[in-house]
């Protein structure tokens, strides 16, 4: 069963669907996606988990109420509304943007998150990909990639070109993704990081760096993905070594 329910949450309208029953899995989908990726992945809520899938901040259904987009802010909305839904500890899936976010809830607020898959995250942002954010913001977009977007994000077209000029905005703040190996060590969820060995964005020596910092953590680098490299061909695998993690099936050797 889907439920679904729009939430007042620090000065915005989040949208979030509710899927299945058990233990709390919180999605948290990519930049310009919504939560309704996530059903590539997930078409149905694995056994005994509730998939809580937000649209986050000015994307999809949910509004943004101006100002600075942080991925700092999207984890301080996903815990007012883990707040909201009184879930205190929870599970956790986030790809790109979502994966990011995830890296701060982990730090913000440690004992939450008891397990957590981050795909295509960063510690920081180089030089190198910095250049590529605002190449992508500065890039022009046709009649086909209004409709793809017009489908996904209800806000109407001004929405859609916030989104598409986020990455400016994110390439020119060096103070929101700055996380330091001290940083990322406060995190205590079991963790596993999930990274294209050819991720055009954020080369895989940062995969490597955060599995160093972050105390209980694996790495699973995919061959020949790219960024976001779970959906496709990929997915059904994914799916399944994700809950082989979540569900503590991975330990370490002692």
């Amino acid at each position: 069963m889907t439920t679904s329910q729009t939430l007042s949450v620090n000065g915005i309208e989040l949208y979030v669907e509710r899927r299945g029953e058990g233990e709390a899995l919180l999605l948290l989908h990519g930049g310009g996606g919504t939560g309704a990726n996530w059903r590539l992945i997930f078409d149905a809520a694995p056994d005994g988990y509730e998939l809580i899938v937000p649209d986050l901040r000015g994307h999809g259904r949910s509004t943004h109420a101006g100002g600075p987009f942080t991925f700092r802010q999207l984890a301080v909305d996903m815990i007012g509304l883990m707040d909201s839904l009184r879930i205190t500890r929870f599970k956790a899936i986030g790809v790109s943007m979502g994966a990011k976010a995830l890296l701060h809830l982990a730090t913000i607020q440690p004992e939450r998150v008891e397990a957590m898959v981050v795909v295509s995250a960063a510690p920081y942002f180089p030089e190198t990909t910095r250049a590529l954010m605002r190449a992508a913001a500065a890039a022009s977009h046709d009649d086909q990639d209004w409709t793809r977007m017009r489908q996904w994000h209800r806000q109407g077209d001004d929405q859609i070109r916030a989104i598409w000029a986020m990455p400016e905005q994110l390439a020119n703040d060096y103070e929101d993704m700055s996380f330091t190996p001290p940083r990322l060590g406060r995190i205590q969820a079991s963790t596993l990081i999930v990274h294209g060995d050819r991720d055009p964005l954020y080369p895989v020596a940062l995969a490597l760096e955060m599995h160093a910092a972050i105390p209980q953590s694996h790495l699973w680098v995919v061959p020949n993905g790219g960024h976001s490299p779970i959906f496709g061909k990929v997915a059904p695998p994914f799916a399944d070594t994700a809950l082989q993690f979540l569900n503590g099936q991975w330990k370490r050797p002692s």
